[in-house]
């Protein structure tokens, strides 16, 4: 009992709920060997943002990330970074909105975890795993359930873990649901995505559980199959009706392909049965937000600061809000406390950069570029703050200036259409025409619907006709 309790305590010390865990590093996005489609058909993809336009936000309305999709305003693991084209661009891409820093591998995450078991006492581990018999301890099944979960979390030995499990389930006569499970997840962190869809699907037929329908969504999702994962939380409803993880699930997987009405639809069920939901809450402000609904989105914000949020990206989303809805006194004092409470350069530079739009709001255009010049100080890969910089200094006469703070801006984020597009047009005013049509192109790619650019072009032809 002793035993069993010491291994239960170690495991809890680094325990990861392997449902929210889904970053995906360097090594797995560029080694993958799981193939997709290279051209997949609309709606059906995570992998590829282009190909999500459905019901999505206009990017005009509504900033997009590095990966080509909508700012959500909640940071969640693995949403901010798509499927790089070239190792460059992975390793310049950085796993989160909170961090430019790209992870190396999200096996290396696991193995720093892993270390933990060095601490346990001075003379070396608590268990010596080479000299276990699993056998032995797979006929008990309490003890080897303790002991899996201690050599997964703690040890995050996989192998013997994943042997532990294949034991157990022998023994158990393949009719126990929880070992099926846990061979599922030792498949699918070691990237073996079919082996682990049979082990949850069987462990559903033996029991239907909540956290199997996430886990075999989760593969679903990691084998670039977001419509099966959908269609498998909506059966999962039909079981366990209004369950809160389930159609956070439907709404999370929307949210990723850009289908924002649907996405914010699931959300409002998220709150219909748990009213708490910090993302859910956060999710629907930032869409009544960019819905030109500002003081509806401040009762959202306000809701998540009563529940005990007190951080930085709270009070700048707050600030924002005030000043749209012309509640100018708390304007000022949101940016102060969110840049007393920013944790990092990041966060600086996302309220110097919000700072600067209200300073062009009041019409101080040198305030403004100040506070875009402080945002690129904190942070010098912040392509819409060279943007906006860009504009300003093309407003002063700095042609050569902003050509190259909007190719800087237009290198970083492709997926952005405004640097092209305001590239496009300085060259088109010069008349550097070839250079223009281009950079107009570009933007075009970047987001077909934008009419200002499919003038430029068809003005540019008329040119070239002529010529």
């Amino acid at each position: 009992a002793a035993w069993i309790l010491k291994a239960r305590a170690l495991t809890e010390m680094v325990y990861v709920d392997e449902i929210d865990v889904d970053q995906n590093g360097i090594a797995e996005m560029m080694l993958d060997e799981n193939a997709i489609a290279q051209v997949p058909r609309p709606g059906t993809s995570l992998k590829l943002p282009g190909t999500n336009q459905t019901g999505g936000p206009s990017p005009t309305v509504r900033p997009i990330t590095q990966a080509g999709r909508p700012i959500t305003g909640c940071l969640r693991s693995g949403t901010q970074s798509g499927r790089p084209g070239t190792l460059e661009q992975a390793i310049r891409m950085p796993r989160t909105a909170y961090t430019a820093r790209p992870i190396a591998s999200s096996s290396g995450r696991f193995v720093r975890l892993g270390t933990a078991s060095m601490l346990t006492s001075p003379d070396g581990p608590f268990i010596n795993l080479s000299r276990l018999n699993l056998t032995k301890y797979a006929q008990k099944p309490k003890l080897a359930k303790a002991l899996f979960e201690y050599i997964f979390h703690h040890e995050n030995d996989v192998k013997t873990a994943l042997d532990l499990a294949a034991l157990s389930t022998e023994h158990s006569q393949y009719k126990d649901w929880w070992w099926k499970v846990q061979l599922g997840k030792c498949y699918h962190r070691l990237r073996l995505y079919r082996e682990a869809e049979k082990q949850f699907k069987s462990a559903l037929k033996e029991q239907e559980m909540v956290d199997t329908f996430l886990y075999l969504a989760k593969v679903y999702i990691s084998l670039d199959q977001p419509v099966t994962a959908i269609n498998l939380f909506k059966q999962g409803l039909n079981k366990f009706p209004g369950e809160v993880t389930l159609l956070y699930g439907i709404a999370r997987i929307y949210e990723k392909m850009n289908n924002t009405s649907s996405a914010a639809e699931y959300y409002k069920e998220v709150l219909k049965q748990d009213n708490t939901h910090v993302g859910a809450i956060v999710f629907i402000g930032i869409d009544h937000f960019y819905a030109e609904q500002p003081e509806v989105a401040l009762r959202f914000f306000r809701r998540v600061l009563q529940m005990g949020v007190y951080n930085c990206p709270l009070f700048n989303n707050l600030g924002l809000c005030c000043f749209y809805a012309q509640q100018y006194d708390m304007t000022l004092t949101s940016f102060e406390r969110a840049l007393s409470l920013a944790e990092d350069e990041e966060e600086v530079a996302a309220v110097w950069y919000n700072l600067g739009h209200i300073a062009v709001g009041v019409g101080d255009m040198n305030l403004a570029h100040q506070c875009f010049r402080l945002a690129l100080v904190s942070d010098n890969s912040f392509a819409e703050a060279y943007n906006n910089l860009a504009v300003l200094e093309m407003r002063r006469g700095h042609v050569e200036q902003a050509k190259a703070l909007l190719q800087t801006a237009s290198s970083l984020i492709p997926n952005l259409y405004e640097p092209h597009f305001n590239f496009a047009t300085i060259s088109d005013q010069i008349g550097d025409l070839q250079r223009s049509y281009v950079a107009a192109q570009k933007s075009a790619a970047a987001f077909p619907a934008h009419m200002d650019t499919q003038r430029l072009i068809e003005q540019l032809k008329q040119h070239f006709a002529t010529l």
